[in-house]
């Protein structure tokens, strides 16, 4: 198995560190070799609908430094992912921007040539690992466990850059789900935004969204809504106390990050998976192999 840069962006490190343990712990375990490039930045995405070029600048650094080392980028956010992918599909047709993108690079004395590849955790074990090298670590199958699948939106769309999943009707992570044990449950929101980007624009509108998906997968049996991006990570795990804060009702449904769900099905501890800061810790999963 080859090496990967791993990019954590921004929001992993300070809000979400479960998220890196969790993938630490189960690339490790698949022995999939990662390092950290200290120099990594924001990937720009935060900019990319105020100033694009900026956005592409931030994107293009990153981009070179992992092109310097000659190690493909991995990435655990769905927002890095996209901002990564489209801005070396933007630099790759427009010789005009990576000159101008260059000429700043020039001064950190790197220049992006485009010979890079940046993949999400969720296409790496799927694509590259594989279904039968993933199946040969589970060593406690989380069988009868119903768990949601939910996608997110920037790894989806648009399709063409991204090369994820089928937009309209992916079964990625519904693949993954099953290399667990445990049963994924057929829901009709499974698609739809989970509300984050609306969260302090509009929050009542942002806790409508999450709690209808909430309640949507619990109504179809699931005991568990499973993620991988940060941003719906955070919205989900924490939409509970923002029901109650509001007054509202809503399925109090845990939510799980699918390397800490895959960990627990090849037997690691809570502990090394980052399980304890999910606000609804789902204590019950994998029953006493989960402590």
């Amino acid at each position: 198995m080859k090496k990967y840069a791993l990019f954590l962006g921004c929001n992993i490190p300070a809000r979400v560190p479960q998220y890196e343990r969790a993938a630490r712990a189960v690339l490790a375990r698949l022995q999939v070799d990662v390092v950290e490039i200290r120099q990594f930045n924001c990937c720009g995405y935060p900019l990319r609908n105020t100033d694009l070029e900026t956005a592409l600048l931030f994107s293009a650094l990153n981009l070179a430094l992992a092109e310097r080392e000659e190690l493909d980028i991995l990435t655990l956010c769905q927002c890095c992912f996209g901002a990564l992918k489209q801005a070396a599909h933007l630099l790759a047709g427009d010789e005009n921007r990576r000159q101008a993108v260059n000429a700043f690079l020039i001064k950190e004395k790197l220049k992006y040539q485009g010979t890079v590849a940046v993949t999400h955790l969720l296409s790496l074990l799927h694509r590259e690992i594989g279904p039968d090298a993933i199946q040969e670590t589970v060593t406690t199958p989380l069988a009868g466990l119903k768990v949601a699948a939910h996608y997110g939106c920037h790894a989806l769309r648009p399709s063409d850059i991204m090369q994820f999943d089928d937009p309209v009707a992916p079964t990625l992570l519904e693949s993954l789900v099953s290399l667990t044990g445990a049963d994924s449950v057929s829901w009709e929101q499974r698609l739809e935004c989970c509300g984050a980007p609306l969260l302090g624009v509009n929050d009542n509108l942002s806790l409508r969204l999450t709690a209808a998906k909430l309640a949507d997968a619990a109504g179809a049996g699931a005991a568990l809504l499973t993620v991988a991006c940060p941003w719906c990570q955070l919205q989900f795990d924490g939409a509970v106390q923002r029901m109650e804060m509001a007054g509202r009702d809503g399925a109090a449904l845990p939510t799980i990050l699918y390397p800490q769900l895959l960990g627990l099905s090849m037997g690691l501890s809570r502990a090394a998976l980052g399980l304890a800061p999910n606000d609804n810790d789902p204590l019950t999963i994998g029953g006493s192999n989960a402590k």
